[in-house]
């Protein structure tokens, strides 16, 4: 959920000089809270269990995955389409994730693909990405001298309607509410993509490319 995105959200808010647009898929721009860091309101808000709160212990959830292995872990994350926040809860099958995943790929990932990544996953690990989500606070931290600033260059935002952010609690409203708008004023269009969930560039990755090219060469 708060991914990539977010490190291109931050380039166009600190040097909107160096970028001519940006085309954001998944995840909006979120303001920042002055007066609460970031895990603790996703603790707030979704609880214990919501996926950055469960990463931040170091070591835990890595032994988590490791007692499931690497191939189960990525099968649950890229073969289960569930919407709503994304919550592990504790329990008997490790990382929390769905025992009933299809047993079937989806049509966008092919064996050969899975097989690549869990190869590497399980000659890494998985501490450097959850490394990532373990420093978001430092985040909140440093970004202190932009609390209330807004991001100026013209955005196009892409979601699947079935998509685990799109799908989270108060979401939809944010961002067809006025609030995202209002963040970002240069936001041109909204684009919520039918029957895509969370990995859309790769679920409708010809129409995701066509919205990108479309929106960059105005520019």
């Amino acid at each position: 959920m708060i991914g990539g995105a977010l490190i291109g959200w931050y380039l166009c808010l600190f040097r909107p000089e160096l970028i001519k647009a940006y085309v954001c898929l998944s995840s909006p721009f979120l303001r920042r809270n002055p007066n609460k860091r970031i895990v603790d309101h996703l603790h707030d808000f979704y609880g214990e269990d919501y996926y950055v709160c469960r990463f931040q212990e170091p070591g835990k959830m890595e032994a988590e995955m490791a007692e499931v292995g690497a191939a189960y872990v990525l099968k649950n994350i890229l073969k289960t389409r569930k919407t709503g926040p994304p919550i592990f809860p504790k329990g008997e099958y490790g990382t929390g994730f769905n025992p009933d995943t299809p047993d079937t790929l989806p049509y966008w990932l092919t064996k050969d693909d899975l097989t690549y990544f869990v190869t590497k996953f399980e000659k890494t690990g998985f501490t450097g990405g959850l490394n990532y989500y373990r420093n978001i606070d430092l985040l909140w931290v440093l970004t202190a001298p932009w609390n209330g600033a807004k991001t100026l260059v013209p955005v196009k935002f892409i979601t699947g309607e079935l998509d685990m952010v799109y799908t989270s609690l108060g979401m939809k409203e944010y961002i067809h509410g006025g609030g995202f708008k209002e963040d970002v004023p240069n936001l041109e269009e909204v684009i919520v993509q039918k029957g895509v969930a969370h990995f859309n560039n790769q679920e409708a990755e010809e129409e995701i490319s066509n919205h990108i090219y479309e929106f960059i060469k105005k520019f």
